[in-house]
């Protein structure tokens, strides 16, 4: 019993295991973390509700995996990913545009403070997969990947 289960953890091992390149691909097309195929939203020509844009869907229905685990899971997410993002995107806009043109500060305010909502609300898809895919490279909260 023992030899048998020493050559199937062998034969686990061979498989080799998905790159942190493979996840950031998966996340970036809003595709499941581990299995890679099945969507983590609702598409876009499928949403009912206002709020199917920002809430992942409860799990994978190809593999099972769960996207949200608990209350409060994204929220690194929103906070860390999309804001940070965002925000880096427009100091660096902020900065980069506003030195080119030698815009005012009130310009550089009225042309860059109303797209950051609109950024923001278009990335928090993103975001989200991202953070999911990160998370379960590091994290995988699965205890095989060959299901």
């Amino acid at each position: 019993m023992a030899q048998q289960q020493q050559q199937l953890t062998k034969i686990k091992r061979t498989r080799p295991e998905p790159e942190a390149w493979s996840f950031f691909k998966r996340g970036m097309r809003l595709c499941c973390p581990e299995c890679g195929i099945s969507p983590v939203f609702v598409p876009v020509h499928k949403m009912k509700r206002f709020s199917d844009w920002m809430e992942p869907l409860d799990g994978c229905p190809r593999c099972g995996y769960a996207y949200n685990r608990e209350n409060g899971y994204f929220l690194l997410s929103t906070w860390g990913f999309n804001y940070g993002i965002v925000g880096m995107l427009g100091l660096i806009s902020i900065f980069t545009i506003g030195d080119y043109f030698n815009l005012t500060t009130a310009q550089m305010l009225m042309l860059f403070i109303p797209p950051l909502p609109v950024l923001n609300f278009m990335f928090i898809r993103h975001s989200k997969s991202l953070f999911l895919a990160m998370d379960h490279y590091f994290d995988p909260h699965i205890t095989e990947r060959s299901k």
